[in-house]
């Protein structure tokens, strides 16, 4: 199909879960009756399952399934020995959730501005925080599917006896050499939200860790601190993984590599039909997989690049309009100078992403860049 410049034929969506659910509707809907004739609908044998099967893909030990990505970076601090007053150094190009997470994990969070290239916390200014300041914990966020320098962060947490808490939410499947996103720190926090490249059909989220004492910790708080039903040995709280949820997740974890590989053959085409197009393309970082969450561009003029691609009926979205650090309820947020941050929420732009997207399509986005 030949799509000329102009206006779509249909409008091609930034994101669309739903193609994610038809493209394996059969597989899920035999799935959600399995449960649905089960009848066991929370914390039963599919999240046990699921959670086995995650942890065997990621690499690690344990996997503890949660209501939510937000609850399980907080429970993946709590459970890895943040306290309350702990200083946990991050960045502020993220989803807020990030930040709220360590909030509601008790600790303070320290603003660390972006390498320009990769969007990830800059190794070299975390350094000098290390050196300067009193810092307890690192949440580096692998934003978009990039991973984040994670060897670096790795010594400077030996060197400066820090704790690390990967946040995942967008880097399912991600590696750097042979190695996945969530196996180098204490704990690391998943989120299964809907346009996630494994994503349920509704909330939920997961801990995982190689840590059994860290993994005993979150599945008390997971429930109540209970060991036993009704009697709570520590404090918790309710953020369960539900039967449904799971069984979605189980169905969809076993296509996530093809998916990413899609994703990475959407992200290819982009670049070779974009060289040209004058603005900023993602960064190749060697030795890394990134899995293409989003494909974020750069440009000067990105409203107005925004406004017209709409026109023609191309969806795109910003992540992240508005940094942590400038929004109302964290704007006393202890920071340094964010000029980097700043700069990419002002220019970033995340064009149509998802496995299901047709390869005329795809041509379709790019055409709309020239003229």
């Amino acid at each position: 199909m030949i799509i000329p410049r102009g206006i779509l034929p249909k409008e091609i969506p930034q994101t669309d879960p739903r193609a994610n659910y038809l493209a394996h509707k059969d597989e899920i809907d035999r799935a959600i009756a399995r449960v649905l004739d089960r009848g066991r609908y929370i914390l039963g044998p599919e999240v046990e399952a699921f959670e086995r099967e995650f942890a065997a893909y990621l690499g690690v030990e344990h996997v503890i399934g949660v209501g939510s990505g937000t609850d399980a970076l907080r429970l993946a601090l709590e459970s890895a020995g943040v306290r309350t007053g702990a200083v946990v150094a991050t960045v502020s190009h993220t989803a807020v959730a990030t930040v709220a997470a360590i909030e509601l994990a008790g600790g303070i969070p320290l603003l660390i501005d972006i390498d320009p290239a990769t969007f990830t916390i800059d190794c070299g200014l975390l350094e000098h925080a290390l050196r300067t300041g009193h810092v307890n914990a690192i949440v580096p966020v692998h934003l978009y599917g990039q991973p984040a320098n994670m060897h670096a962060m790795v010594e400077l947490a030996r060197r400066y006896s820090i704790t690390i808490v990967e946040d995942c939410a967008q880097s399912h499947g991600a590696s750097i050499g042979n190695r996945k996103t969530g196996t180098f720190g204490a704990a690391a926090a998943f989120s299964f939200y809907p346009t996630k490249n494994l994503g349920a059909l509704g909330d939920g989220g997961a801990i995982a860790t190689n840590d059994r004492a860290i993994a005993e910790r979150a599945r008390l708080l997971r429930e109540y601190g209970w060991k036993e039903r009704y009697v709570s040995v520590i404090p918790g709280m309710n953020t369960r993984l539900d039967e449904l949820q799971a069984a979605i997740l189980r169905v969809k974890l076993r296509h996530l590599d093809s998916g990413n590989a899609r994703r990475r053959e959407i992200a290819a085409a982009y670049t070779a039909g974009l060289s040209d197009s004058g603005v900023t393309l993602p960064a190749r970082v060697e030795g890394t997989t990134h899995v293409y969450h989003q494909y974020v561009i750069r440009s000067k003029d990105r409203d107005a690049l925004r406004e017209k691609l709409a026109a023609r009926g191309v969806g795109t979205l910003v992540h992240y309009p508005v940094p942590v650090h400038l929004q109302p309820a964290y704007a006393r947020v202890e920071r340094g100078p964010l000029p980097e941050t700043e700069s990419a929420a002002n220019e970033v732009l995340s064009l149509p992403m998802y496995p299901e997207l047709a390869d005329d399509q795809v041509r379709g986005v790019t055409r709309e860049f020239a003229g």
